[in-house]
């Protein structure tokens, strides 16, 4: 689900690889995790997170997870919080490549990235859980108000609509746009150029930056997943990811 590519300098590349559409389900939110602590501990200097080109992460794969009792469901939220904390708290830099499309839980992961790389053109971006009925965890709103601020957050996330490449980039939801086939390339690129930096002063630099980042994970309150588990059942929310999963199996 994960392919591996060793890049110069020090910079690893994990390639989400689970076809047709990177959807997130328990293994391929698992095997990301166990990556990033396997490339950190071979030395990795820098991590890219990337998919295949045209699509980044199609988000959660709501069909497998509507199939999840209660407790499978809120197991697979701790998981993907633990990705999401891990990527955080990462000891070196990683950048999100955003290949293609990245809606929902593919913007998510990016929020707490380093870097994030964007593929220009006819790609979208963004959070859209108010859409389907779910309330966004006040970790991952913390982190996206972090990004692109306060009133640009609220008036994203309440609306839930789907932001274009370009305008992603004005409002700061990522640093840099690039050619659908030099994504990666950009991001291995702004790796190396970090890495060459004093080792020391660096790390203990972006560590300072990123504390309040860090922070959101020192307790449970922030990822909410209680009320998030709960919003999941809720017989509306049931009725509107099912409806959803119906409309993509007539596509």
């Amino acid at each position: 689900m994960i392919e591996h590519r060793q890049h110069p300098d020090g910079v690893v590349e994990l390639e989400l690889n689970r076809p047709p559409v990177n959807a997130l389900n328990p293994a391929l939110v698992a095997a990301l995790d166990e990556a990033i602590v396997q490339a950190i501990d071979d030395g990795a200097g820098a991590i890219v997170i990337s998919g295949r080109e045209g699509l980044f992460s199609a988000g959660l794969d709501v069909p497998e997870l509507l199939t999840l009792d209660e407790s499978g469901m809120r197991e697979f939220w701790q998981a993907f919080f633990g990705l999401l904390q891990r990527v955080a708290q990462s000891p070196v830099p990683v950048v999100a490549a955003l290949t293609g499309h990245s809606p929902a839980g593919g913007t998510v992961i990016a929020l707490f990235a380093d870097y994030r790389v964007q593929a220009e053109g006819d790609f979208q971006l963004g959070l859209n859980e108010v859409q389907v009925g779910l309330v966004v965890p006040p970790a991952i709103h913390q982190a996206l108000v972090r990004l692109i601020g306060t009133y640009p957050a609220e008036r994203h996330l309440v609306a839930g609509d789907m932001i274009p490449a370009a305008e992603a980039f004005e409002l700061g939801l990522v640093d840099e746009l690039a050619p659908p086939d030099q994504v990666v390339a950009r991001a291995v690129a702004w790796c190396r150029g970090l890495l060459k930096l004093p080792a020391h002063s660096m790390l203990a630099t972006r560590k300072l930056c990123r504390a309040d980042l860090i922070g959101l994970f020192e307790t449970d309150e922030p990822l909410d997943i209680d009320s998030f588990v709960q919003g999941w059942f809720d017989e509306q929310t049931q009725a509107t990811l099912k409806a959803l999963v119906a409309r993509l199996r007539e596509k």
